[in-house]
């Protein structure tokens, strides 16, 4: 049985976020019914759309669920909603971004008769804030939140990716909100109430560059295509043969990429050891190694840079993704039948090896019942009875024990959003290899100085959780993470393939000592992958997702959007799995291995590419910042130095008032305009009236002429802009936080809320073996004796030893 069958999702409104919250579910066996308008749900209609007029968007978004047709105007349609609702476990609301015509229903009533529904209500901006009324698109609110502005040529105009972002990161957020409520809802016996913000999800790609500007201040620019502050370089550069994706960031990284290419004056220069000094001369770097890299071909140099463990990757266009044979036969790529056309589509990417989830399914006609709706036994009601409550309150993940050996950014964010959420987190790092997000200088003065704790990226990923040094690489360290095991319910790491299992953790040995455990390891390629040993960062797993390919100009090399993408949507992918294999060991005893992929989590943002081509065998059209179906729609200039907004026309009315506002009301009143295709046919004229509009005026008040008169617009933010947002402030989405050797400093909330304020930073991170009394003592009962005995002995300790400290032990 899987996971969810004794689940029934409902999805109201039309919102890719809740639709894709709701996929999740339907992945793993729920019962999903989409109710829809007579007309369907305006996502069918949503481009790219394939040859015979489906859209590729809604089938990735929708795939595995039912269609149930609801009439807002037949006498009825409330009660035949709310009946539905009634027998439902959770509802997903899309209705603030788009009600479909959905009929109107009292949720509060209904949760009030039916205390244990979970509910999830998505908005662009939350109900609250001067954002909260704005018309917005997946592009006006990635600008607004600073994932635009540092992407593109150094003049100018910013560019950035399809739509297909937005939707997926909140969908994430939404699924792991109302799956911690299933486990809840186990223990307590009641469900919760949730509001989820589009524009607060998407700052999830943004927080680690906001507070690298709160410590470094306002440094960082648009540097060009494919360059990206702090460092590198890491980018996507030309080969004899095919694209190269390329990231060095640590000093050994950048020696070996010198030694691959010949280039011994660069390896040995004292001014290009750290990656942010290269920054500084990227022009000069580029230029010695850009031509050598033509002297291989792609594929060639990531069988060099395997050798050499140098973060590289060839970067695919779709149509090598199509023809993955790793990555059909795990599931990333699965079949999907829309209507009487059958493509290819991005699954799921929750990979549990004991409960897997469905591969592939039909996208529902329009009314369509799935034959495993009909199926699905009465939902299970475990735990306590209802107290008779509308929320029991308290944190969802309350009891629930992690022990974390992750490091960066991917895996603390999957065991942070877990804390978050309530569940007691054990960091597990050691004095001889601290979590790299400490920084990676092992030079005495950085040791000495306790720079190691001053690093606000490690703040941000680990605070709510405890931190403890092991030494695992000698047997008491390991003894002592196998007895933090036996007492916990997840274990999570984000190591290279088989590292825990050389030193004796691995999933084997840990089932053993705990039946129940789960464990996800969270490898860049995945655990049976030919390229398990190939080194990868956050960029890595965008250059080598496809999903560079769709963007950019039409004949322009392939752009990447973010420094570090694939971090961030992996950390979020891994929580969603292992909140699904929790809900099934919390209900059989029963745990398992996760085996997350990191680069197949990029591969939803290529999902509606990957579909058209698999039916058409088109490659996709790059639309530079155009969109397939919003006329016009652009990045625009601003009155000052490098400012711009972000615009788009969704529809003939949205068009007709912008035509207006700008001064070209003939436009307005010419009918034929009204079609998006008339308007293509003069849309360099429409975009030379409105550059000329915006010219005249500053970011903000384009932005608020502009939603005034309710036309989608966003300006294009930089990251430390964030720190001071208006719409952020107002919602408390920053929150205070004093800590040792930093001081107050700045935490981001979660998007995700079950009342009117955000969840509470409990806890700083920790220092470096802050909490190794207290877990050693009053967890695993050792006396002060032991403790003492293994602090002399190294195996654990508060001070990060330097390149001199390891070699003298």
């Amino acid at each position: 049985m899987s996971v969810f069958s004794h689940l029934r999702v409902i999805e109201i409104g039309s919102a890719p976020a809740a639709s894709y919250c709701a996929r999740l579910f339907a992945d793993f066996g729920a019962a999903v019914q989409k109710v829809e308008p007579p007309a369907g749900d305006p996502l069918r209609r949503t481009a790219p759309l394939t040859p015979g007029g489906q859209s590729a968007w809604f089938a990735f978004l929708n795939f595995n669920k039912s269609s149930i047709v609801i009439d807002a105007n037949e006498p009825d349609a409330s009660a035949r909603l709310t009946t539905l609702i009634k027998d439902c476990d959770i509802l997903v609301d899309g209705r603030d971004v788009d009600s479909a015509d959905c009929p109107t229903t009292d949720i509060a009533a209904i949760r009030h008769v039916h205390p244990d529904l979970i509910y999830i209500e998505a908005s662009w901006f939350g109900r609250e804030g001067p954002y909260a009324g704005f018309a917005a698109t997946d592009s006006t609110v990635r600008a607004l939140a600073g994932l635009v502005k540092l992407v593109g040529p150094v003049k100018g105009p910013p560019l950035h990716a399809p739509d297909f972002q937005t939707g997926i990161l909140a969908g994430l957020w939404g699924f792991i909100a109302t799956a911690s409520s299933v486990v809840a809802r186990m223990r307590e016996g009641t469900g919760r109430s949730w509001s989820l913000s589009i524009f607060e999800s998407t700052l999830t790609l943004s927080e680690y560059h906001m507070f690298e500007a709160f410590a470094c201040g306002d440094v960082m620019r648009r540097i060009g295509i494919n360059r990206f502050w702090p460092g590198g370089p890491a980018g996507i550069y030309d080969t004899k043969r095919g694209w190269l994706g390329v990231t060095t960031l640590t000093p050994a990284q950048w020696r070996a990429f010198c030694d691959m290419l010949g280039l011994s004056e660069l390896r040995d220069d004292p001014a290009l050891v750290l990656a942010e000094d290269r920054l500084l001369h990227m022009e000069r770097i580029e230029r010695q190694f850009v031509p050598k890299l033509k002297a291989r071909t792609a594929q060639e140099w990531f069988v060099e840079g395997l050798k050499q463990k140098v973060p590289i990757v060839p970067v695919p266009e779709i149509s090598d993704v199509l023809l993955d044979k790793e990555k059909n036969a795990r599931g990333a790529i699965v079949p999907v039948l829309l209507g009487e056309e059958q493509g290819l589509t991005a699954g799921s990417m929750q990979r549990l090896t004991l409960t897997p989830p469905r591969r592939g399914g039909r996208v529902p006609a329009l009314g369509e019942q799935q034959a495993f709706a009909s199926a699905r036994t009465h939902p299970i009601r475990t735990g306590l009875a209802s107290s008779g409550r509308i929320d029991v309150g308290g944190q969802p993940l309350h009891g629930i024990r992690v022990v974390d050996f992750t490091m960066g950014w991917a895996g603390p964010l999957c065991t942070r959003t877990l804390a978050d959420l309530g569940a007691e987190v054990i960091k597990i790092e050691a004095i001889q290899y601290p979590d790299w997000f400490r920084g990676v200088d092992r030079r005495p003065a950085y040791v000495n100085g306790r720079t190691f704790e001053k690093t606000p990226r490690f703040c941000i990923v680990n605070r709510n959780k405890r931190g403890i040094t092991l030494d695992l690489k000698r047997p008491q360290g390991v003894a002592l993470a196998k007895r933090l095991v036996a007492g916990a319910d997840i274990v999570v790491d984000n190591y290279s393939v088989d590292v825990l299992s050389r030193l004796g953790l691995g999933y084997q040995v840990l089932s053993a000592l705990n039946p129940r455990i789960v464990m996800m390891s969270m490898s860049a390629f995945g655990a049976d992958s030919v390229y398990r040993d190939c080194r990868a960062y956050g960029s890595t797993l965008e250059q080598g997702s496809g999903l560079p390919s769709v963007v950019g100009s039409l004949n322009g090399s392939p752009v990447m959007s973010h420094t570090a993408f694939g971090d961030a949507v992996g950390g979020l992918n891994g929580c969603a799995a292992v909140l699904v294999a929790l809900i099934h060991a919390r209900s059989t005893g029963q745990g398992q291995f996760i085996d997350l992929a990191q680069i197949e989590c990029m591969m939803p943002f290529a999902a509606p590419w990957i579909t058209l081509q698999s039916i058409s065998g088109m490659r996709p059209m790059k639309y530079g910042n155009r969109h397939p179906q919003f006329v016009p729609h652009g990045c625009f200039r601003c009155a000052g130095e490098d400012n711009w907004i972000m615009i788009a026309a969704t529809d003939a009315h949205m068009w007709q008032r912008l035509a207006v506002l700008i001064g070209r009301p003939e436009w307005a009143i010419d009918e034929s305009l009204g079609c998006e295709k008339a308007r293509r046919s003069i849309e360099d004229d429409i975009e030379i009236r409105l550059a000329a509009w915006t010219l005249t005026r500053e970011a903000d008040e384009a932005m608020s002429e502009l939603q005034a008169a309710k036309i989608a617009a966003g300006v294009a933010r930089l990251p430390i802009d964030l720190l001071k947002d208006e719409h952020l402030r107002s919602r408390a989405f920053l929150q205070e936080t004093e800590r040792g050797f930093i001081g107050l400093h700045p935490q981001p909330s979660m998007p995700i809320r079950d009342g009117g304020a955000p969840y509470a930073v409990r806890t700083a991170a920790p220092t470096l073996g802050q909490h190794n009394r207290e877990i050693l003592s009053g967890l695993l009962g050792l006396s002060s004796a032991e403790i003492a005995q293994l602090e002399r002995e190294g195996i654990i300790g508060t001070v990060m030893l330097s390149d001199e400290g390891n070699a003298h032990l």
